[in-house]
């Protein structure tokens, strides 16, 4: 009988399914509503160190092939999500990954120390967010150097728990940046973050619709770019993938697999198909599995590259 346990990392999920990182993964009852209703884990929004406050609004805009949004990664700080971590705990077993970001290395290595105390069972490191240090404010994960250091001080910081590099295509080479986050001792990849900037216009005003005016692309358009990215970092590195970008179905995420991925992560889809759609995409998958005449994901995975 087909099934859909995985694991990645040492971390068992009964399906392969994650919340991705954002507005769902604020409180640990609207993280546990997802559980509820099939992911197999879930991702608690960006935190820092501090407070942000964010963008103001509008800041998250549908269009037909997707979402843009620039929140400005808003968030309560590291303290509050800690909190949310340990209730979360209380009241649901399925795993939970912290994402982090932070303004220079040496913050990442603070925020990570800080939200370990928690005991997530991943934490996810966001380095796409822009570099202060940096005098075009360039996002780290687009310097080798840079991520290489992020990598060393984080897993310095997290003791015994797993590691995952959120990398970004905005990069030389997604596929060489994930083979400097394995040499310097990263436990997962997740590929990829939103895409762009990009821009929406309404032209009744002429203005961008944005109050940023230019935001992260997410959605079913960046799918394709995101299962490229898998690909070549399966081809790349041995490290497991969190896949994430444009995935709203079985199909497409059975594609993910298929290019390399351990687990597929799922946000933008939400908002198309329902906190529902973790539970019907999980239906899906076991339909691909039974197509295949395969009782694991474990016997899909990589199986486009042979």
């Amino acid at each position: 009988m087909p099934h859909l346990k995985v694991q990645m990392a040492g971390i068992s999920m009964d399906s392969p399914l994650v919340l991705a990182s954002g507005v769902l993964g604020v409180t640990a009852s609207s993280m546990r509503r997802v559980v509820d209703h099939g992911a197999g884990a879930v991702t608690t929004k960006s935190c820092s160190i501090h407070p942000r406050k964010g963008h103001p609004g509008p800041c998250i805009i549908p269009y037909e092939h997707g979402m843009i949004n620039a929140v400005g990664l808003s968030n309560p700080g590291v303290d509050a999500v800690v909190n949310e971590i340990r209730t979360y705990r209380d009241e649901c077993q399925a795993p939970i990954f912290a994402s982090v970001f932070a303004g220079s290395v040496e913050e990442f290595g603070k925020v990570t120390r800080r939200i370990a105390a928690g005991n997530p069972d991943l934490i996810e490191v966001n380095v796409s967010c822009p570099n202060v240090q940096s005098e075009f404010g360039a996002p780290f994960g687009a310097s080798f150097e840079d991520t290489a250091a992020i990598t060393r001080i984080v897993k310095k910081n997290a003791g015994k728990i797993p590691v995952a590099m959120k990398l970004t295509v905005h990069c030389p080479s997604i596929g060489k940046m994930a083979k400097v986050c394995e040499d310097n001792g990263a436990d997962v990849i997740t590929a990829i973050n939103t895409v762009g900037p990009g821009m929406l216009i309404d032209v009744g005003v002429k203005r961008p619709i944005l109050s940023n005016k230019m935001g992260g692309v997410s959605g079913a358009g960046i799918f394709p770019v995101a299962l490229k990215a898998v690909w070549e970092i399966h081809r790349n590195c041995n490290l497991p993938i969190l896949a994430t970008g444009g995935v709203s179905n079985g199909n497409e995420a059975a594609q993910m697999i298929l290019a390399g991925a351990h687990a597929v992560a799922i946000g933008s889809a939400v908002y198309n198909r329902g906190v529902e759609v973790f539970q019907r995409v999980n239906e899906e998958l076991l339909e691909v599995l039974e197509l295949h005449e395969m009782e694991r994901l474990d016997d899909l995975r990589g199986g486009a590259h042979e």
